[in-house]
């Protein structure tokens, strides 16, 4: 037992290992997300375009990946410079869609959070996230270099900024995204090193705002007494958190197969986004859902170390916000579909469909691997490592770097 202790401590000493796991976290979850969009969207496809093909919604979260590896790719090799920079136009940016949502934004199920431009829809809230993260980290990185961490200081522009954003979702009935929101603010206000009692009132106060927004919407009421009474109500307020845990149930330790969901024929509301973890579990039984759980404590894991191993202020507050969102939504979402928490109609990362809410993700993720590359013996390790697949491949093709030609001709 010690001798497998001392190896399992020499294996997180080395320092490549944040990068891998996120980069082996993010490539499972998105392949097991894909394959499930893949099975749980195919009625609701149909439906959508009147029977002509089953594999729409896949088709589109194809596309959304095929744009979002790229750009998970390039966020990992941008400098930490960039990230600082790019705060401040995306937060303009998801301000201004936020604003457009109000007035020329689609409603559905009471909350209208979507732009339709074109053959595609946009919910501005999801990119917001990301924009929070970058923006906060960076104004309170400013501050902790210059020495102006007092408690005015923590709360003036990031409160103001915060509210702005956190008011225009709600407008938008968007009260899970909100939750999300400030789940990254308290995390920024956490790690930069609040005072207890100014994040103890924080909390105080946003807790006391969500009580407010809950109870001056009759539906938001509705989904908290739902959720505890769900099974009082099955046929009504309860039908969609009685439908999720059913088939939850019926998946058993193994699942009934890949492709055998009965619940997804119209009996889990949002079996491809909100509840898509109900149909994985009805899939793949208990053991794909703890597979799902495991690799989200890995990444958390993983985004937490590279927090804790940077020197940089920003670094370290972008890395913890980071990790905040996607496990803190991951909890939220699993939470709601096994009856737990309420429903806030949120989705599960790079699980479910959604291309809004997976570039934003993915863009996040190839940040925190430009940041695990910047560890402490990280850079070293890559160098040692020699050339990557795609080195490899145009070296190959006759297309390798010249200096690597003229080295190994000289030998």
């Amino acid at each position: 037992m010690l001798r497998w202790r001392a190896r399992l401590r020499e294996l997180l000493g080395r320092p490549l290992v944040s990068y891998y796991l996120v980069l082996g976290c993010s490539a499972l979850l998105l392949a097991l997300g894909l394959m499930m969009v893949l099975s749980a969207s195919s009625i609701e496809s149909m439906q959508i375009s009147q029977g002509r093909s089953p594999f729409d919604l896949f088709l589109r979260q194809i596309g959304a990946a095929a744009i979002g590896l790229p750009l998970m790719w390039l966020c990992s090799r941008l400098p930490r410079r960039i990230f600082q920079l790019a705060g401040y136009p995306l937060l303009v940016l998801s301000i201004i869609g936020l604003v457009m949502v109000i007035f020329i934004g689609a409603t559905e199920l009471g909350a209208q959070r979507w732009i339709y431009i074109g053959g595609f829809t946009v919910q501005p809230s999801e990119p917001a996230k990301l924009a929070l993260v970058l923006w906060g980290a960076d104004m309170l990185a400013r501050k902790a270099r210059g020495g102006l961490i007092e408690w005015r200081h923590l709360l003036v522009p990031l409160m103001p900024g915060v509210a702005i954003v956190a008011v225009l979702v709600m407008l938008g009935s968007d009260l899970g995204t909100t939750i999300v929101l400030m789940l990254i603010f308290l995390t920024l206000l956490w790690v930069v090193g609040a005072p207890v009692k100014l994040f103890g009132g924080v909390l105080g106060l946003l807790v006391l705002a969500t009580v407010i927004m809950i109870t001056v919407k009759p539906y938001r009421m509705d989904r908290i007494t739902s959720y505890l009474h769900a099974w009082d109500n099955p046929q009504t307020s309860g039908f969609q958190a009685v439908q999720g845990q059913i088939a939850m149930g019926t998946g058993g330790w193994f699942g009934l197969g890949l492709g055998s969901s009965r619940a997804k024929w119209d009996w889990v509301p949002h079996a491809e986004s909100d509840f898509i973890f109900s149909i994985l579990g009805e899939e793949l039984g208990l053991m794909g859902t703890l597979v799902v759980i495991a690799l989200f404590g890995l990444l958390g894991y993983a985004g937490l170390r590279i927090a804790s191993r940077a020197n940089d202020p920003f670094i370290r507050l972008a890395a913890a916000a980071s990790v905040a969102w996607i496990a803190g939504q991951a909890i939220v979402n699993i939470g709601a579909v096994i009856g737990v928490l309420p429903i806030t109609g949120i989705p599960l990362p790079l699980v479910s469909y959604g291309g809004s809410a997976l570039l934003p993700t993915l863009a996040a993720l190839g940040m925190l691997l430009s940041f695990a590359k910047q560890e402490p013996g990280a850079a070293e390790a890559l160098a040692a490592r020699g050339p990557g697949p795609a080195a490899r491949a145009l070296s190959w093709l006759g297309l390798g770097r010249p200096a690597v030609r003229s080295r190994r001709a000289g030998r």
